[in-house]
């Protein structure tokens, strides 16, 4: 059966949060994320799910990549 067909709510979530990082980056992601969704959503359980199998400096250096001052 097709992948995408069988993923749970919570795994479309992560996905879907996972390409607008790619698309957007972080800060615009979840600006985006809050102007779209009126109601209130677990960023903190997202936010480990998305980031639990990477490591601080892993998190640290993509971050200090992408920031633009």
């Amino acid at each position: 059966m097709n992948e995408k067909l069988t993923m749970t709510d919570t795994e479309v979530t992560i996905k879907g949060i996972e390409a607008l990082q790619k698309a957007l980056g972080s800060a615009a992601t979840w600006r985006f994320l809050s102007l779209i969704h009126g109601d209130a959503t677990d960023y903190i359980k997202i936010s480990q799910q998305l980031y639990q199998d990477q490591s601080i400096d892993e998190i640290y250096n993509r971050a200090k990549e992408n920031w633009k001052d």
